[in-house]
């Protein structure tokens, strides 16, 4: 229930659906302090990896993650689990600010990394991360949930693969959460922290606009935020943002990101995000459809052929995991290459730096 409330601790389990065998694929998880750490862990878990390590400063995290997790013995130190030789992928959900410099760490220790999105909150931390990936020839992978984790998303872009919307031409994208205030750590409202609206939660949607149309670069044409509803109590706050993008084929993106989902809302955020092709669209109603249907993953589709609904929550799966894994053990880049991951996270630190701010 309180996953249904609160995105933070969004954490989808999945059938298993392992491509290793047991023992080849071992990895750690350190740094809890975003809830997202379970989804990753989970996604990792089910494709089959042995999470064998955790390590955080905090005891009482590490506690509670084990309690989900028991095969992760607890590590002293972060530098424990770095010096490990059988550990192959250093999972990780650090405060914002912290998850490039420890990426890079991670990946000068011969791991590969996988993050919790925003992957940088800095144009210099991501500069510092590509040159350790050239240096070491170790992955800094991202986990972009709002499309990875959500079957809805995964069955879109089999849609879009098999021409059924025909050419994408625009993705429009809105990133709705209930900010639930009372529960958020305290780095959640310090913009040195988190990066900005744009930067966080608005990476979801510029990496879908990628995805979805196909596009390796994009320009960002505007961009604004706002703290429109808690000024006074948490001043660095940005409470909502939107950004238009140009892709480099020649498509458009919009999208809306927000903390300004209210209380009678059935989940934590009405994500939806709208595909529209030459030949079709598709609309995807991610964790609900309102006053309509609790169960998330909806997918709605019209083409030439009709008008289709399909209820996708337990029918597709997540592949993105044990495509990450094989992509580890065999020098892939099936699951995301790493200029996507990258270029994503760019264009979401370009849009935060050229936002203009609304009073």
């Amino acid at each position: 229930m309180a996953a249904r409330k609160d995105g933070m601790h969004y954490a989808p389990k999945g059938k298993p659906n392992p491509v290793v065998s047991k023992g080849e694929f071992p990895f750690a998880a350190v740094h809890l302090d975003h809830g997202h750490i379970y989804g990753m862990c989970n996604g990792l878990k089910e494709a089959g990896g042995d999470i064998v390590a955790v390590y955080d400063p905090d005891p009482d995290k590490v506690s509670r993650f084990r309690e989900r997790f028991p095969s992760a013995r607890a590590a002293a130190s972060l530098d424990e689990v770095l010096n490990d030789p059988s550990i192959r992928l250093i999972a990780a959900a650090a405060v914002p600010n912290e998850r490039g410099p420890l990426g890079v760490r991670a990946m000068e220790a011969g791991k590969d990394y996988f993050t919790d999105k925003a992957p940088f909150t800095s144009l210099e931390q991501l500069e510092a991360a590509k040159a350790a990936v050239r240096a070491t020839g170790r992955k800094y992978m991202v986990y972009y949930s709002e499309r990875l984790h959500v079957e809805s998303a995964v069955y879109a872009s089999e849609l879009i693969a098999r021409g059924a919307i025909g050419r994408v031409v625009s993705v429009a994208g809105f990133g709705p959460h209930k900010l639930n205030a009372a529960s958020r750590p305290d780095w959640f409202f310090r913009r040195e922290r988190y990066g900005g609206i744009l930067c966080d939660i608005g990476s979801h949607q510029i990496e879908q606009m990628l995805h979805f149309t196909g596009a390796k670069d994009a320009t960002v044409v505007a961009s604004r935020v706002a703290n429109y509803s808690v000024k006074t109590v948490y001043p660095e706050l940005e409470d909502f943002g939107d950004a238009l993008l140009r892709m480099d084929n020649g498509a458009t993106g919009y999208f809306r990101v927000d903390w300004l989902s209210p209380d009678g809302l059935g989940t934590w955020g009405d994500g939806r995000t709208i595909i529209q092709g030459t030949d079709g669209y598709i609309e995807l109603r991610k964790y609900i459809d309102i006053a309509r249907d609790p169960q998330g993953d909806q997918l709605y589709l019209v083409n030439r052929e009709g008008e289709f609904r399909f209820a996708l929550s337990g029918q597709v799966g997540y592949p993105f995991f044990g495509e990450l894994i094989l992509d580890c053990l065999n020098r892939t880049e099936i699951a995301m290459t790493q200029d996507h991951a990258f270029k994503a996270a760019e264009l979401c630190l370009l849009a935060q730096r050229l936002a203009v701010r609304i009073e």
